[in-house]
């Protein structure tokens, strides 16, 4: 396994100034991305979607954190701008790169863009669609190696096949194409494709969704030997929150483009201080029959991220709302405790209701 290219742990090569920033990989400051509404026979721009709308948070190296919120709050658009897969509106994504240092990669140029990639990889959402079907395990597993001069011929066979025991398929697979795998195995090829360059920081867009329960657990003890035996960092793009605590250290909710809660997985699951987050919470289902569940169910519709209400943006579906400043008022995402940030007026007086620790 020496001769693996994803066997180097993340800290080698790292520039002295990591220490001095408390060993912060990834640090996401008022990220933006806003999508125009073009209508009329010229096609002005006469809106914007505001999918991504001043995000911020950190990702420290060799940690997990998860991402949730509702389909259409913007997680994998913030992934993907992370990883300049789209252009940000505006914002910057700080990198700890261990060749160039730390980079902005929203400012970053197409040179600086290359050599970060190499660091950054995506395990994306379905893993029928993420793979070619015209080309082998070999090929698909193989191209970041190609195509960054790293690996051809017996060489590229040869890393190609340690990819694959790593991630639980038999190298002698490599010459079968996609179609002749199930869906868990699918998702175990895109995974040893994230890794082949050796990444830092790997974001694994709902990786699970789409698989089977019993699947799911298989590729999730995975991704945690593979985080504990390389040294990954992951950012975990996931709105399932049971699986969300089963493999993140800390915890940030979106709503409607915003980031409204961040926590450690602990205190969010068993104190939260958002009422979006109880909200999100009071859905997940026990373990323990005799445990009474009330789910609470939002009133409303979810904001139009391009035309959001005034204030609060959750204030019209919260039953907390005072009326007033909540709806006159915009709060600022703010650090209530250390290490701990919420977007709520009244986050320090609401007695919210969290979670029983299963894990306890």
């Amino acid at each position: 396994m020496s001769q693996l290219v994803v066997a180097a742990p993340n800290g080698v090569g790292k520039p002295e100034n990591s220490a001095q920033s408390n060993n912060i990989l990834l640090d996401v400051r008022q990220l933006k991305k806003y999508f125009p509404i073009k209508r009329g026979f010229f096609a002005r721009t006469v809106g914007h979607v505001k999918a991504v709308d001043g995000v911020s948070f950190q990702v420290h190296s060799g940690e997990t954190l998860g991402l949730v919120g509702e389909s259409g709050c913007g997680k994998t658009t913030t992934g993907r701008v992370i990883l300049r897969a789209l252009d940000p509106s505006g914002g910057e994504a700080w990198f700890q790169d261990p060749e160039q240092g730390r980079i902005d990669i929203a400012s970053a140029d197409k040179r600086q863009l290359k050599r970060l990639r190499r660091h950054m990889q995506m395990v994306f959402q379905d893993p029928y669609a993420s793979l070619n079907p015209r080309m082998t395990l070999l090929q698909n597993v193989g191209e970041p190696l190609l195509v960054n001069n790293i690996a051809n011929g017996k060489e590229l066979e040869d890393r190609v096949a340690r990819l694959l025991r790593v991630v639980g398929l038999r190298p002698e697979y490599m010459n079968r194409y996609p179609h002749a795998f199930s869906g868990g195995q699918r998702q175990r090829i895109g995974i040893a494709r994230a890794l082949a360059l050796n990444p830092q920081l790997v974001v694994l867009d709902e990786p699970v969704s789409a698989l089977d329960v019993s699947v799911q657990a298989q590729i999730l003890n995975l991704l945690q030997d593979l985080q504990a035996q390389f040294g990954l960092t992951y950012l975990f793009v996931a709105h399932d929150l049971s699986v969300v605590e089963h493999i993140s250290d800390r915890v940030a909710v979106m709503y409607v483009g915003q980031l409204v809660e961040n926590a450690t997985t602990a205190e969010l699951f068993i104190h939260p201080l958002h009422p979006y987050t109880e909200a999100l919470l009071s859905a997940v289902p026990q373990p323990d029959p005799r445990n009474k569940q009330t789910s609470i169910v939002l009133e409303g519709d979810v904001a139009d991220p391009a035309n959001p209400p005034s204030g609060c943006y959750f204030h019209p579906r919260c039953r907390y709302s005072d009326g007033k400043r909540c709806v006159q008022e915009t709060p600022e995402l703010r650090e209530v405790q250390p290490g701990r940030t919420v977007r709520c007026h009244y986050a320090e007086t609401l007695n919210l209701v969290g979670v029983a620790d299963s894990r306890a």
